[in-house]
């Protein structure tokens, strides 16, 4: 690959995780902690460039090659195909997952992926008529919680809409680190009227109450909530659980 080349790539790419980073385009790829790693791997990207862009220059202008330092005269065409997914990222910044990840992926919640604490025990609900959970933790509850902190509560969940085996489902992609281990946290919709009804991919905000028997090894670890109250959201900013 030819330096000039070489050296777009590299003002490109670190121009790429600037951008991304310094507004809150970051949050459909990584976690909010990872901000600053991405800040600064494109300034570090950047450093480089500058250093070789200058380097090239001085060469250009007679000084003699650095120790090591080769040209290149002939190139293939193959890495400029490099630039497509940075020039993607500046143009058109892909979306975050969403329901297509989650019908793509197999049925059920991952009962790693929804583990409780390691004695077991919950920490009271909220308080509140219906309070607020991240819907990875009322799964978690909906299978582990032995207390049973979910009997005959309302709470308040968020997530979009999932249309599966002929199921509705309300979903939530969680991520450890990155959206490449993003893993889905579902609940199957019951009585949910309008809802149900909605296209997969809508935000929804629904008040909802979990039916006993559900979450169980027979349906995936999958709680069924009936649905009392649903409002259409527009997409959050943070669409990820963490």
């Amino acid at each position: 690959m030819r330096r000039d080349t070489q050296n777009v790539l590299l003002v490109l790419l670190g121009g790429a995780l600037i951008k991304i980073s310094a507004t809150e385009l970051y949050l459909r790829y990584v976690k909010p902690a990872n901000k600053w790693y991405l800040l600064t791997a494109g300034v570090v990207i950047l450093a480089l460039a500058a250093t070789s862009l200058l380097r090239d220059a001085w060469l250009a202008r007679g000084g003699r090659p650095m120790p090591g330092h080769h040209s290149h005269d002939h190139e293939p065409h193959s890495p400029w195909l490099l630039l497509l997914p940075v020039l993607a990222i500046f143009l058109v910044a892909p979306p975050a997952l969403g329901a297509d990840s989650v019908q793509r992926a197999a049925a059920g919640n991952s009962v790693a992926g929804a583990a409780g604490p390691s004695s077991g025990e919950f920490a009271p609900l909220p308080a509140g008529a219906a309070p607020e959970l991240r819907l990875s933790d009322f799964v978690a509850r909906a299978v582990w919680d032995r207390a049973g902190s979910l009997a005959g509560r309302d709470v308040t969940l968020t997530g979009f809409v999932v249309h599966r085996g002929g199921a509705a489902e309300l979903a939530r992609l969680v991520i450890t680190c990155c959206a490449a281990d993003a893993r889905p946290m579902v609940v199957r919709l019951t009585d949910g009227g309008a809802a149900r009804d909605l296209p997969s991919g809508t935000w929804l905000r629904l008040r909802a109450r979990l039916l006993p028997g559900s979450a169980t090894v027979a349906d995936g670890y999958t709680p069924s909530v009936q649905v009392l109250d649903a409002e259409p959201i527009p997409e959050p900013v943070e669409a990820y659980e963490y």
